[in-house]
């Protein structure tokens, strides 16, 4: 019976340490909260359904017009500095695997991660970010800033 008791302990603490998926949160949510961090909000819509959609394609050319460079990804246990879209091609296969391709394609507007750094994708897989196209940043685009797989 004691062994129980600690078992169930146990457990009882495993699970307080386990993460807790967000609250569940509306699209005009973070539509608000990218526009408070980023500003921009409405532009991202087209880039991010170009970027998922081309995800569930494999089209790595859409893809990398949609980075911007050098394009840091994670695979393969090692982090490459992609240095353009040339070089992202040729090696898309083995920079981008089949599972982060299919969780982005699948991602959902209202489950979009937004902080300081960007907005997350797929738990963290792809992250996209505003990038200013001018000294003053009066005027900025969306692109992908990593891929982590």
């Amino acid at each position: 019976m004691p062994h129980l008791n600690k078992a169930a302990m146990l457990l009882s603490a495993a699970l307080m340490l386990m993460p807790v998926p967000a609250a569940a949160q509306s699209d005009e949510e973070v539509y608000n909260r990218i526009e408070a961090l980023h500003g921009n909000a409405g532009d991202l819509a087209e880039p991010l359904l170009s970027l998922t959609e081309a995800m569930g394609n494999g089209d790595a050319a859409t893809i990398a017009g949609l980075a911007e460079y050098p394009l840091r990804v994670a695979a393969n246990g090692e982090s490459y500095d992609i240095q353009n879209a040339d070089d992202f091609v040729e090696n898309f296969d083995s920079l981008v695997t089949p599972e982060t391709r299919e969780a982005v394609a699948h991602q959902k507007y209202d489950q979009l991660f937004v902080n300081s750094d960007g907005v997350m994708l797929a738990d963290g897989a792809v992250w996209m970010s505003g990038i200013c196209d001018n000294d003053d940043c009066s005027s900025s685009h969306w692109a992908v800033t990593s891929i982590n797989n």
